[in-house]
Order: C-alpha cells, then structure tokens, then sequence
C-alpha cells in the first residue's frame, strides 16, 4: 500500500511541445503541461467544460520517448508523483510551483 500514499494518474492533452533540456551531467529533462476536461452540467442545465493544466516533468528515458513522440495537441496517459517546490524570483518575491514527476507515459488517439 506505501506506492499508494503520492500517486497521480491523468490523461489529457500537451497545450505546447515540451521543453527538453540536455543536462550538464548528461540527463535529459523533458518539461510540458497538459490540460484535463471535465464537461458538467450546471443548476442552468448548461453543458460546461472545466479545464484545468498540470505541469509535469520527466527524467532519462521517459523523457526521450517525450522527445521523439510527443508533440502540443497530443493526447498522452501520464502517472506519477506530485512534488511542490519553491524558488525565489531575480525581484526576490518566493514563488512556489506544483508539478508531476512522470515516470511512466502512454501516448493515445492518433
């Protein structure tokens, strides 16, 4: 049950090609977001569509078959663990950052 406790999983679409990144250590860093929809009926009985973006990173061979396959628009299955982190921008304000650590990818559709 321990691989239970931070477990995402989520299928959605790249709003952008990723960003790879060749590290000086020889690692590769792919970086992307995708998008979810969740489509509801409001008390109106309108139709409407609630998305909302991931960000998400991948390391070493995940993040190869990112670069070689995936592209913006495309619709990927992604699981992973949700980290949070914070940096500190040039002005000195802290911002803090949420995003999934991919270690598994499926591509889907076409």
């Amino acid at each position: 049950m321990s691989t239970l406790r931070n477990k995402v999983q989520l299928i959605g679409n790249l709003g952008n090609d990723p960003e790879i990144v060749n590290l000086d250590s020889g690692k590769k860093l792919a970086k992307f977001s995708i998008a979810t929809n969740e489509t509801y009926k409001n008390n109106k009985g309108e139709r409407v569509t609630d998305t909302q973006w991931h960000n998400v990173v991948a390391w070493g061979k995940t993040a190869e078959v990112i670069e070689n396959y995936v592209t913006k628009g495309k619709e990927v299955a992604i699981e992973g663990k949700l980290t949070s982190r914070s940096y500190e921008t040039k002005q000195g304000e802290k911002r803090y950052l949420t995003e999934i650590v991919c270690n598994e990818l499926l591509l889907l559709g076409k």
